[in-house]
C-alpha cells in the first residue's frame, strides 16, 4: 500500500533539504576560504614580502633583546654584582623563547609558500570539478550535516578535506565515487518531530558557519588580500618595511655600542 504523505510533511521535508543545500554551500565557502584562498593569499604575500617581514621581525627581536640586556647589566652594576655575560645570555634565551618560536614560524610559512608555489595548478575546468566533487562529499559525509556517521566515514571525509586542500582531483574523484548524497526518506524515522528538530539544528549551524566565514574575512591572512590586488599597495608596504628595517638596524648598532661601553 502506498504511503500518503501530508502536505505539511512534504513542505517541511523540502525546507530541510533546502537548508541542507544552503549549509553545504556555506561549508564549501568556508573551506574554500580556509583551505584554498587564504593559503594562496599567504603564499603570494610571503613570496613577495615575506623576506622583508622576516628581516624586520628578526631585527625587532634583536633590538628588544639588547635593550633587555642593557637593563640587566645596569641593574647588576647598580647592585655592584659581578656581570656574567654567559648567564645573562642564558636568561635572555629563556625570556625571548617566544620570539624565537615566532621567528621559526615565519620560516615555516616561507617554506610552505615555496612548496605551494611549486604545486601543479589546476585549470579552471578542473578547479570547478574539484569544488563540485567536494561539495558532494560535504553533503554526504560532513559531521555537521550527518551527525551519525561512523568513524570510517569520518576518516574518509578527512581524506577528502586533505585532497581538496592539496588540489588532488584524482583522490577526490575516488572518494566522491564511494559516497552517495544522502536523501531524506519517507520512513518513520523522518517523522514531523524529527524533521522539525533537524530544521532547528541546521538553522543554528548555518548561523555559526556565517559567523565563521565573517571571522575568516576579518583576520590574517585574508586581510592581506587588498595589498596583493594593488601594485601600488605592494610597493607602499615594501617601502614601509624597508624604512622599519633601516631604523631597526641603526638601533641595533647603537645598542651594541652601548653594551660594549658598559662592559669596559
Amino acid at each position: 500500500m502506498d504511503i500518503i504523505l501530508s502536505p505539511e510533511f512534504i513542505a517541511l521535508k523540502t525546507e530541510v533539504e533546502k537548508l541542507r543545500t544552503e549549509m553545504s554551500l556555506l561549508l564549501l565557502e568556508k573551506d574554500e576560504l580556509l583551505l584554498v584562498e587564504c593559503k594562496n593569499i599567504e603564499m603570494s604575500y610571503m613570496l613577495i614580502l615575506g623576506n622583508l617581514e622576516y628581516r624586520a621581525y628578526e631585527l625587532q627581536c634583536a633590538v628588544l633583546r639588547l635593550k633587555r640586556k642593557i637593563e640587566i647589566i645596569q641593574a647588576k652594576k647598580n647592585r655592584q654584582e659581578k656581570i656574567d655575560i654567559s648567564n645573562i645570555e642564558k636568561s635572555l634565551d629563556e625570556e625571548f623563547s617566544e620570539y624565537k618560536k615566532k621567528l621559526d614560524e615565519q620560516i615555516d610559512k616561507m617554506n610552505d609558500a615555496l612548496d605551494r608555489s611549486k604545486c601543479e595548478v589546476l585549470s579552471a575546468e578542473e578547479s570547478n570539478e574539484l569544488k563540485k566533487l567536494y561539495r558532494q562529499v560535504v553533503k554526504a559525509l560532513h559531521p555537521d550535516l550527518n551527525p551519525n556517521i561512523i568513524k570510517a566515514q569520518l576518516n574518509l571525509f578527512n581524506n577528502a578535506v586533505s585532497a581538496y586542500e592539496n588540489g588532488d582531483l584524482n583522490s577526490l574523484r575516488l572518494i566522491s565515487a564511494m559516497v552517495a548524497e544522502p536523501v531524506l526518506s519517507d520512513c518513520e524515522e523522518n517523522s514531523m518531530e524529527t524533521l522539525k528538530n533537524e530544521k532547528k539544528r541546521l538553522i543554528e549551524l548555518i548561523g555559526v558557519v556565517y559567523e565563521m566565514i565573517k571571522k575568516i574575512k576579518n583576520e590574517y591572512p585574508y586581510i592581506l588580500k587588498p595589498i596583493l590586488k594593488s601594485e601600488e599597495e605592494i610597493n607602499k608596504r615594501k617601502s614601509e618595511l624597508e624604512v622599519i628595517i633601516s631604523q631597526l638596524a641603526e638601533s641595533l648598532e647603537f645598542y651594541k655600542v652601548k653594551i660594549a661601553e658598559m662592559l669596559r
